[in-house]
Parts: C-alpha cells; sequence; structure tokens
C-alpha cells in the first residue's frame, strides 16, 4: 500500500529527519538520508510506515502486518500527516508576525519551520508524561522502555509504539522497575486504562476546552502535559506553553535579560501571538539552537 503527499517548496526535510532519529537506538524509529521508517500500532495490527523524502513530495509505503479496517486506514493517514509535520500550516503565523519586533526576525531567520506531531494522539499523551520534569536523554531512554515493555515488533523487526490496550496490561513494577518514577508508572497506565474503557475519548475533532478538561481531570495530568499534548498530538494551533523552561529561556536570550521572565510574564509574552502560540512555541524553541555553519 503506498501513498504520495505533496510537500511545500519550502519544506525543511532535514527538521523532520532530525526530530524523528533522537533516539539513537532507533528501537521505533529508523532514520536515513531522506526516509523515515516509523513503527506504530494501529487497531492492534503492528504497521511500518515508510517514508521516503524526494523533490515535492513524499513517497509512502505502508506495510501492516495484518489487515486494515477503513477506519485504521483513516488513522494510518493521520499518523503520516503528522509524522511529516504537515497538521498545522506555518504560513499564517509568518504573516501575523512580519513587523513584530521580538519574534519576526527570528521567524524570518527560520522560514518554513514546522511542529512535528507524534504518530498518533495516545503517542504524544504518554510521551508528555514520559518526560515531565525530566532531561531529554534520560526522557528517551525511558520512552524506549515503554515501547519495549508495551509495544510489539513488526515483521521488519522494527518495534511499534504500542496502542492505549497495551500500556493497560502492564502492571507498574514493570515500569518502576525500569528506572520509571511510581507517579509516572501510575499516571501512564491510569491513562490508558482510561482510553482503554472508553472512558476517556481522544478525538481530533473534539472542542479543545472540553479536551483540556477531560485531560486535566486525570490524576497526573496538568496544564503543561495538556499543551505539550495539544501541541504534539492533536494539531492544535493555539497551544500556549508559558509553563515551559525552554520557552523561558528563549524569550530571555531575546529580551536581553538576566534573568528567565517568570510564568506570568511568561504567559502575557506568548498572549500577543495568538492564535497562533502553538507557532510561536516552535520559533521559540528552535532559536535556542540555530543551526552551525556546518549544518544550516
Amino acid at each position: 500500500m503506498t501513498r504520495s503527499i505533496p510537500l511545500p517548496d519550502d519544506y525543511r526535510s532535514d527538521d523532520i529527519l532530525a526530530f524523528h532519529s533522537r533516539d539513537r537506538e532507533a528501537l521505533a524509529e529508523k532514520v536515513q538520508p531522506q526516509r523515515i521508517r516509523k513503527g506504530v500500532l494501529i487497531d492492534g495490527v503492528p504497521v511500518l510506515l515508510d517514508v521516503a523524502l524526494a523533490s515535492g513530495a513524499a513517497r509512502c509505503t505502508v506495510d501492516a502486518d495484518g489487515v486494515l479496517t477503513p477506519a485504521a486506514l483513516d488513522q494510518v493517514d493521520d499518523a503520516l500527516l503528522n509524522i511529516l509535520a504537515l497538521r498545522i500550516d506555518p504560513a499564517p503565523f509568518l504573516n501575523a508576525v512580519r513587523a513584530d519586533t521580538l519574534l519576526g526576525p527570528v521567524v524570518q531567520r527560520q522560514r518554513g519551520l514546522r511542529i512535528v506531531q507524534s504518530a498518533t494522539i495516545f503517542e504524544a499523551l504518554t510521551w508528555a508524561i514520559i518526560g515531565q520534569q525530566i532531561n531529554l536523554t534520560f526522557a528517551i531512554a525511558l520512552r524506549r522502555t515503554f515501547i519495549a515493555q508495551a509495544g510489539r515488533a513488526h515483521a521488519s523487526g522494527l518495534w511499534c509504539y504500542p496502542e492505549a490496550a497495551d500500556v493497560a496490561r502492564l502492571a507498574p513494577e514493570e515500569l518502576t522497575t525500569r528506572k520509571f518514577s511510581r507517579a509516572k508508572a501510575d499516571t501512564l497506565l491510569r491513562l490508558a486504562r482510561l482510553v482503554d474503557s472508553g472512558s476517556l475519548v481522544l478525538d481530533r475533532s473534539a472542542d479543545v476546552a472540553q479536551v483540556s478538561a477531560a485531560l486535566l481531570a486525570v490524576k497526573g495530568i496538568g496544564p503543561w502535559t495538556v499543551n505539550y499534548a495539544l501541541l504534539r498530538g492533536y494539531g492544535y494551533a493555539d497551544c500556549s506553553l508559558h509553563g515551559d523552561v525552554a520557552i523561558r529561556a528563549a524569550f530571555q536570550l531575546l529580551l536581553g535579560e538576566v534573568a528567565k521572565p517568570d510564568i506570568a510574564r511568561t504567559e502575557a509574552l506568548l498572549a500577543r501571538y495568538a492564535p497562533h502560540r502553538t507557532m510561536a512555541a516552535a520559533h521559540l524553541w528552535a532559536s535556542l539552537h540555530p543551526p552551525t555553519t556546518e549544518n544550516a
């Protein structure tokens, strides 16, 4: 099964490849020059998404270890848009900040920047929980353990990121004995069981206020996790990441101040970019890691 997905002229394929290659052990994602191979479970079926990036289009091969229903095929199409960062159009934000003295110059230097989404909403949510209050290197290691504990291998040998039903079957000790805190393990299992039982529905088309309220009602999930999940999972264009330390650090550098703005001031600074705060966050994150001469 193949798909051809058009790519815009200013598509920054290096950004997409870099995002998917963060796990150097390549358990569930394998990145090669202009190619991404990612494993994900869709309706219980291990699926390999093999994406070749070319000028003007992504050539996508979908290799499933079983029969995919029409609904599952829709999920596959969603996943491809997500991992290719085609969910949010950056153009409206670019136009909105042309005259902005703070972010305008940053955005011009980073034209074409896009936000990569996780393949599924559940992946985004669990990744947000895994990454709470720890550094990225440790979070990636925990994510790898999570996939190995709850996921399944595709026939190709690449592992597939688990669905809620797979995680719901775990006992807390299967995570806590592998460096997960008890609170983090409990939150992951609580979320998975709610989703698996149908008590919590992860619907991209749902009203964002209702989504936020439902997620905040889950013990262990707070505002930062909700906003990050809205950004990486739902593709919501107006997430305010004012609690994010990196966002505050980026504002500190742009403002030329000796200390990071506090959370309340950061929220006020981001408010000026509504309804495009998701793209504002992406550019603030990227501003902390400008390209070098070698990888520009």
